[in-house]
């Protein structure tokens, strides 16, 4: 029971790392109506900004401030001279043009840092582990749900308790009515884009300590990333959070019990919730 405590313990902030990845996702998908297949490649390219930033500076948090940036600044680029001009293309000409944006970014990140898995060591300060009554739980798990959470609800604020949140959601309804009331629609897209795809960046850099960064990381967190947004529901907030803590807790919990079947766990959680509630947990369309 101790272990499989330890795991399910373990699983809450990995769902977190993947509600954030995949919430990113959802935002772009909600506004937009845009298939991001690029966006595990901004994930990747958040673990290695944070690995690098991290080793010159020695600070984790500057790293992680990094990978954010970085990739929120390549998002805003990637969407300004590329991705806009495909708004109103059917999903297929998307899904084929973000596919070799991922070519392109990972090719990139291999040049630059080579093919090989790199180590990313624990920050310090975060090494050590919590007692939780009987039980120990590494500090940095800790650190991860917190970040994770406080992120969350400042995204719950920023959508719903401000101006601009008000004008997402109804260039989500209607951006045709954004243009009449005198709003920048393309400014709106793109300041969404740019947050959609920092949090990917985000979400790479606080995964990065946790399983190291390699260049097929990308092609791993686009699958997750799509099963946790599918399985929440599209079009909602709150399922990229539940969907992200079942699945992190599912695939957790199964390399406990049978390691070469934890990948395969989570579709079939997601099947089977899809079967009884097709439009996910959460979902309105």
């Amino acid at each position: 029971m101790n272990i499989y405590l330890f795991q399910a313990l373990n699983g809450l902030g990995v769902g977190m790392v993947y509600f954030l990845l995949s919430v990113g996702l959802s935002i772009i998908f909600g506004l937009l109506g845009f298939v991001n297949f690029a966006h595990g490649a901004l994930f990747l390219i958040g673990a290695y900004t944070a690995m690098f930033v991290t080793a010159q500076t020695g600070s984790f948090l500057l790293g992680l401030a990094a990978s954010f940036a970085a990739v929120a600044v390549i998002g805003v680029v990637a969407e300004r001279w590329l991705l806009r001009r495909t708004y109103r293309m059917p999903h297929e000409s998307q899904i084929l043009i973000t596919v070799g944006l991922t070519f392109i970014l990972t090719e990139g990140v291999v040049m630059i840092f080579g093919p090989e898995s790199q180590q990313v060591p624990m920050p310090g300060m975060l090494a050590g582990v919590l007692m939780l009554g009987a039980y120990p739980v590494p500090v940095y798990r800790v650190f991860i749900f917190a970040v994770c959470a406080v992120v969350g609800l400042g995204l719950w604020f920023l959508f719903e308790r401000t101006l601009f949140g008000a004008r997402v959601r109804a260039g989500n309804e209607s951006s045709e009515m954004l243009n009449l009331l005198g709003i920048k629609v393309s400014r709106v897209y793109a300041l969404t884009f740019a947050l959609g795809t920092g949090l990917a960046g985000l979400a790479g850099g606080l995964a990065a300590p946790l399983r190291g960064a390699d260049p097929s990381m990308g092609a791993e967190a686009i699958v997750i990333a799509f099963v946790v947004v599918v399985l929440g529901g599209i079009g909602s907030f709150s399922g990229p959070l539940v969907g992200g803590l079942i699945i992190g807790v599912t695939q957790s919990m199964m390399s406990a019990v049978w390691p070469e079947g934890a990948r395969l766990a989570i579709f079939i959680v997601m099947a089977g919730i899809l079967l009884v509630m097709p439009k996910g947990l959460f979902g309105r369309a």
